[in-house]
């Protein structure tokens, strides 16, 4: 993998590389089948939501423990859902998933009822994200800090054996697990005795290391890896990324970024077809909207993401922006120079950055790229120091990601204003009519994408290279990979 957030609480990790490792030491109480998007049985094996989406009762399997040898009962699940709300920044995912947490009751011991007092349609699905996985009650009265460096006891299939921070995190098999989820294929223990996931940044090493048989599989395959895996008679396993898509996203309370003009001229100077082709692995399609393709309530605005750099030269004059000797516009003394962060480890991304640098140059807006690390994103977002954010890609098969990234009532790291989206996006939330609930994240995306708030650029895949030594290696509907089925010959 390319990365590691420096992180072992899975609740707190945002970091898509990360999570390929700890999603395998916790369960959901629920999973998402990828191919249908049901919702299906993991530790809970049945629950109902009531008419109102305020209260969800789930019914626990009462043969599951923690690795710790503690239960997973619903007093586990109490203590979990209590918890989350107070770890603080790193856990931003998790907390967005219970907006308007009230309380869980533990009507018996494997029955739980967990209530909000607003609805929250969107919270079964959540219950299949490793960010809501769930870890021994012990865990949850330590500190986020402690969570963080010690790590957590779950109930997964492994748990870690050895950690290195940003270099290895070693995983081994629990002897006895027996709860998987109704999804997999086998039943009872993993196959696999151990898994270590290194870190090693630069995509072409990963990919060399593949195809000499070093390792056994490598995530962020890039285009010019395609080659390399062949070659090696080494597998692609993919899968569309549900979810928000790869996008630049403004601060919209920054000076050069309030006025939508601005915004919209950038839109309109980046060429999404020449980015997919040019930097991403063959089949990557330009963005239609700033939910992919794959996402429930996906809604096509293709051409509001047209690239016209005539368009976007115009609405720079309009705004009172004109071409300067070095070719960025300039407006009462002022430089049209934006600030965007970026992490590192980001891979092809990181070229794509490049090349819209260059697309934004050439209608006369400047961009100076501030890289950062990834441990350092949390603090990032809470200063606001940067006219946009690169990346901005959440994902989940589900509509709601709107929500988690695009409400001023939550995190709101690209400071929106109040106004009509987050109208939308609460009743999105409290609607559990699924006609309803498409219309809604319909309209949000056309808020978003209509003033320009963030930039969509390309529908991303997840894309794991394996040798063909691996057998049963599949991505989730969210995106990670599941190692409980996978074995070696």
């Amino acid at each position: 993998m390319g990365t590691d957030a420096g992180c072992l609480d899975p609740q707190q990790v945002g970091s898509s590389d990360t999570l390929y490792a700890l999603r395998q030491t916790v369960d959901s109480l629920t999973d998402q089948d990828p191919s249908s998007g049901r919702i299906v049985p993991w530790l809970a094996r049945s629950w109902e939501v009531s008419d109102d989406a305020r209260t969800f009762t789930f019914h626990l399997r009462e043969d599951a423990t923690f690795s710790d040898g503690s239960p997973v009962d619903a007093a586990a699940v109490k203590k979990n859902f209590d918890a989350i709300p107070e770890l603080g920044g790193l856990a931003l995912l998790a907390q967005s998933y219970l907006t308007g947490y009230r309380r869980t009751d533990v009507v018996d011991a494997y029955t739980a009822k967990v209530v909000f007092d607003r609805p929250n349609a969107q919270f079964l699905q959540a219950t299949s994200v490793a960010a809501l996985g769930l870890v021994s009650p012990a865990d949850t009265r330590r500190t986020a800090q402690r969570r963080c460096a010690d790590g957590v006891h779950g109930s997964g299939p492994f748990t870690v054996s050895r950690y290195r921070p940003h270099q290895s995190l070693a995983l081994k098999k629990r002897a006895g697990y027996a709860w998987g989820s109704s999804r997999w294929a086998k039943k009872g223990a993993a196959y696999l005795d151990a898994v270590t996931f290194d870190v090693v940044a630069e995509p072409g090493v990963r990919a060399g290391g593949l195809g000499s048989g070093q390792v056994d599989a490598i995530g962020g395959v890039r285009r010019q890896d395609e080659a390399t895996l062949r070659s090696a008679g080494a597998g692609v396993v993919r899968r569309a990324t549900p979810g928000v898509v790869l996008n630049l996203g403004f601060n919209n309370d920054r000076p050069l970024t309030r006025d939508v003009r601005v915004r919209r001229a950038a839109g309109f100077a980046i060429d999404r077809r020449q980015i997919a082709a040019a930097v991403f692995p063959t089949g990557t399609r330009p963005a239609a909207s700033v939910l992919s393709r794959t996402t429930p309530g996906h809604e096509d605005l293709s051409a509001d993401l047209a690239f016209d750099p005539e368009k976007a030269r115009s609405l720079l004059s309009e705004a009172g922006w004109l071409p300067g000797g070095d070719g960025i516009r300039r407006k009462d003394g002022a430089v049209l120079s934006l600030t965007v962060v970026s992490f590192s480890g980001a891979g092809p991304q990181r070229t794509a950055l490049e090349l819209v640098q260059q697309q934004l140059r050439d209608v006369g807006i400047g961009l100076r790229i501030r890289q950062l690390e990834v441990p350092q994103f949390p603090q990032t977002l809470r200063d606001g120091d940067y006219d946009a954010l690169w990346g901005g890609d959440l994902t989940r098969a589900a509509p709601d990601a709107l929500r988690t990234l695009y409400s001023s009532r939550l995190v709101n790291s690209y400071r929106l204003p109040g106004g009509e989206l987050d109208t939308v996006l609460d009743r999105l939330a409290a609607t559990v009519d699924p006609r309803e609930r498409d219309r809604l994240a319909g309209r949000a995306q056309e808020l978003v994408v209509g003033q320009a708030r963030v930039l969509p650029l390309v529908d991303q895949e997840t894309r794991i290279g394996v040798s063909r030594r691996v057998h049963g290696l599949t991505v989730g509907a969210s995106g990670g990979v599941q190692l409980h089925d996978v074995w070696k010959s």
